[in-house]
């Protein structure tokens, strides 16, 4: 096997077996024969964070034609090899990575993994497929314009993070996806599709030297070019946008949508730390704290005691630069400002006062718990291990993260509550336009 370099951690005792290939791909293997199924995830260090200047959502567009045609198969006969066997075969693209998911009895694991590299390595982009998914995207972007949450949450990105894709959808906006061509995902897919920037991670019924085998076998010789097609394997053409987030000022920066909604989505926003940081899991436990399930602080002192909330919560996405954490609620109307001073409190609460003994242990229990629970199956475990090596986490981050958690003590949890939430927060209202009217008079 020409692997540059080997090696396996034992983690929740399954031996966890990492070979790098001479072109760069990453493979992570896991035996677990619980079920006579084996699944697959193929991730590439991309997602919308590579899109290139006024090419919003060409990485979600590409990922979605991506299994309609290759050089040698049509869509009908993709779906028909999978169907045909009954295996799963799919794709996403998120903020941070693009994603070939697939699933299937230990027998056809070969087979389908033969497949998926085909559509990985040679995609044709069918110029019919591409607009027929043009057209679905541009209603799925129409559709989120009538969720007042969506609304609320991407104009929130777009006030913290700027002209940055981590401050527009995922799915691109109706003049960028008018415009955009096969020649642009052709440009995106080879900036961003290269062997030595993939992680293939496999977990399931398979010996573990047999599954790096099989990858070596249909990526082992992949040396891919650039967009202009001059060799380029030795380094990525092109690199993702640097991030620079507009700086909190002394008063709160406010964005309205007025919708003459039944109730009011309010969210207050702050730029948070990157899973590279070490605030990382204390960010995680005020997160799980502050709006994880029925007997988050949020919810019971908003909703139960003062019964301002129909939704109430908190969001600390994952990301691999500059994160966000966000309070939200949606509220009647008339209660906006009441609401806003409500998630503002609780906010000022944890950055000037730490967790009692007993608040910590639950965050701590629920947190952990949690994240267990979502490493049950083959496929959660795929995910979650090719997950922390495309992030450039390792694969020994999973336990890492866990006794983190474990140890954080209160102290150190205030002390990262009060650098990133001291600034005023950035304002994000979508509702009627009475309450606009109040909030706008309020900012001034």
């Amino acid at each position: 096997m020409s692997a540059s370099s080997s090696t396996s951690r034992m983690t929740q005792s399954r031996k966890i077996h990492r070979t790098v290939l001479q072109n760069g791909l990453t493979v992570v293997a896991v035996e677990n024969s619980a079920a006579d199924i084996v699944s697959s995830r193929i991730l590439i260090n991309g997602g919308s964070r590579f899109e290139r200047p006024g090419k919003d959502g060409v990485s979600h567009l590409m990922a979605a034609v991506l299994t309609k045609g290759t050089d040698y198969l049509s869509s009908q006969d993709i779906a028909e090899k999978v169907e045909s066997i009954g295996a799963s075969l799919g794709t996403d693209a998120t903020t941070d990575y693009c994603l070939v998911g697939l699933k299937t009895v230990a027998s056809d694991f070969s087979d389908v993994l033969k497949l998926a590299a085909e559509i990985v390595r040679s995609p044709s982009f069918p110029e019919h497929e591409v607009e027929l998914e043009r057209r679905l995207t541009l209603q799925g972007i129409r559709s989120m314009r009538e969720q007042p949450f969506s609304v609320a949450y991407q104009n929130l990105r777009s006030l913290i993070y700027g002209d940055h894709p981590y401050g527009e959808s995922g799915l691109g906006t109706e003049a960028t996806l008018a415009e955009m061509t096969r020649d642009d995902l052709w440009t995106y897919y080879r900036d961003v599709f290269r062997p030595e920037e993939m992680v293939v991670s496999i977990v399931g019924r398979i010996d573990p030297e047999a599954a790096i085998a099989q990858v070596e076998a249909v990526f082992g010789d992949w040396t891919p070019t650039s967009a202009e097609g001059v060799d380029s394997s030795t380094q990525n053409p092109y690199r993702p946008q640097s991030l620079e987030v507009v700086p909190p000022t002394s008063q709160p920066q406010l964005t309205v949508d007025v919708q003459e909604t039944m109730q009011a989505i309010v969210m207050l926003g702050y730029p948070a730390a990157s899973v590279h940081s070490s605030d990382y899991t204390a960010l995680k436990v005020l997160s799980t704290h502050l709006g994880n399930g029925l007997s988050s602080r949020l919810f019971v002192e908003l909703r139960e005691k003062l019964g301002l909330a129909y939704d109430v919560s908190a969001i600390y996405p994952t990301r691999v630069d500059l994160s966000h954490f966000v309070a939200y609620m949606g509220t009647a109307p008339v209660n906006v400002e009441t609401a806003i001073h409500g998630l503002q409190k609780e906010i000022d609460r944890i950055c000037h006062q730490a967790l009692t003994p007993g608040e910590l242990q639950i965050a701590k229990n629920k947190l952990l718990g949690q994240y267990a629970l979502g490493k049950q199956t083959n496929a959660q475990m795929a995910q979650l291990y090719g997950w922390y090596e495309v992030l450039g986490l390792g694969i020994d981050f999973d336990q890492t993260f866990q006794d983190t958690v474990a140890n954080l003590t209160a102290e150190e949890i205030l002390n990262t509550a009060s650098q990133h939430f001291s600034a005023p927060p950035y304002l994000s209202f979508v509702g009627p336009h009475d309450a606009a009217s109040m909030l706008n008079q309020s900012a001034e």
